[in-house]
């Protein structure tokens, strides 16, 4: 099990297995959501997740995009899209354990900040991925 919280810890969420995938997000929306230069994400399958405390507030942030943030402290927690149908996206930072993040990727990579120097070998997408991981192969940038 699986566990995370907003920073209030009012809303609260757990998932059974493990993470569909993990990764690093640079696009210029997750950056502005998170007011951070680069956001970890997890993906999980809604039917293994399930929101445990207060229910989150929904921010529609595009059509077919709902964001999911604590309503009590402001925290964003999650996303959940039209063209991912049967998803969860958790923000790693999120997780009961952080350092259990494990990114096996980054998408949108062309639009990463300048100023973040990053050492590692992971691929690097030229955009979001909008198929599942074992599609990952036709999508490297």
């Amino acid at each position: 099990m699986t566990t995370g919280r907003c920073l209030c810890g009012k809303t609260t969420w757990r998932f059974e297995g493990e993470p569909t995938w993990q990764c690093y997000c640079h696009c210029d929306d997750c950056r502005r959501n998170c007011a951070a230069p680069v956001v970890g994400w997890l993906g999980v399958p809604l039917r293994s997740f399930q929101w445990t405390g207060t229910t989150p507030r929904i921010f529609n942030s595009s059509p077919g995009v709902r964001r999911h943030f604590c309503g009590e402290c402001g925290s964003p927690i999650g996303f959940e899209a039209d063209h991912y149908a049967g998803g969860m996206h958790l923000y790693a930072g999120s997780r009961d354990a952080p350092e259990t993040f494990a990114p096996q990727f980054h998408v949108n990579w062309p639009e990463r900040l300048p100023s973040l120097t990053l050492f590692d070998d992971l691929p690097k997408y030229q955009r979001t991925l909008l198929y599942a991981p074992e599609d990952l192969s036709s999508y490297r940038g």
